[in-house]
């Protein structure tokens, strides 16, 4: 019987053991996602053997990531297999790439369903291009930030630490009172404290954009691989023209120049943040299953 557990930042030493023998960038597979929406996907984990097991959700609506570490998958699998037999629902592996589907058919030929939604496909960035815009299709992206500087002459980057932490919440907390919407950004929220209460602790990376010495636009992420960067967080004001992509644009100069990719996670199938990721043309767009296990 597998022992799963809400995850706790003593969990990172061997959740990011497990992690090294990732061979997909997913955005979900940093020890950063797994830990700070807990809250909002009521994440578990278990630690098998060499392998880390993450299920989310509750009561008959779970989902499962394949599982990630060194040894027998196909055991680890079956494991997860009779925890989904005792809840009384299918096995069902959610974020399943290409190369994973491959692992998958071997150890359990024809077993396994694939469902895909592209809301859930991770838009993976050239650093080098996010980094100079340079060429015709970011024309836009360099006027944008032109007229900001123009705009706002005492403008100034900075990397985030324990001396501007503060500065970062108060931003977002006012960037929430500015959306008079129906969405629901308490999660969200909650995981933005939670990664700047443990930004040490979780080896956090982020930027911050100041004019006039307030704080106006930050982003934050976390290593994956050798060559993959994740960002987590990032939020400017939608009225200020330009601030998006300047901080997009001064993190990845100032912070990211070390790594090849930068995964900037889904877009959700929300339309406005999919305009806003495609505008960036992603160098791969990272398609993810659902695998259903069937009897």
């Amino acid at each position: 019987m597998l022992c799963f557990k809400t995850p706790e930042i003593e969990d990172k030493i061997w959740i990011d053991e497990c992690l090294k023998s990732v061979h997909s960038y997913n955005c979900e597979y940093t020890f950063g996602n797994i830990f700070l929406w807990k809250a909002a996907y009521r994440t578990a984990v278990c630690h098998y053997k060499d392998f880390m097991l993450c299920r989310w959700g509750k009561d008959d609506d779970v989902m499962y990531s394949v599982p990630i570490g060194k040894g027998d998958i196909k055991d680890a699998i079956e494991q997860l297999l009779l925890d989904s037999k005792s809840i009384g629902i299918p096995l069902r592996l959610y974020g399943v790439t290409l190369s994973y589907k491959s692992v998958l058919d071997s150890a359990f030929p024809n077993k396994f369903r694939y469902e895909f939604d592209d809301s859930m496909s991770d838009y993976i960035y050239d650093v080098q291009k996010m980094a100079t815009l340079s060429g015709k299709k970011y024309h836009g992206k360099r006027n944008h930030i032109t007229n900001f500087k123009k705009n706002n002459p005492n403008w100034s980057f900075e990397i985030i630490d324990n001396s501007n932490i503060s500065d970062c919440i108060k931003l977002h907390t006012e960037w929430i009172n500015n959306h008079e919407d129906d969405s629901d950004y308490s999660f969200e929220f909650e995981a933005v404290l939670s990664a700047f209460e443990n930004y040490e602790k979780l080896n956090l990376v982020g930027g911050l954009i100041r004019v006039d010495g307030k704080a106006i636009a930050y982003t934050m992420g976390e290593r994956h691989s050798d060559d993959l960067f994740v960002t987590h967080f990032e939020k400017a004001p939608a009225d200020m023209q330009g601030a998006y992509p300047l901080i997009n644009q001064e993190f990845t100069k100032n912070c990211l120049m070390n790594y090849k990719y930068v995964n900037r996670e889904e877009d959700l199938g929300i339309d406005g943040l999919r305009k806003a990721k495609q505008s960036y043309y992603p160098e791969i767009l990272l398609e993810k299953y659902l695998a259903v296990y069937e009897e």
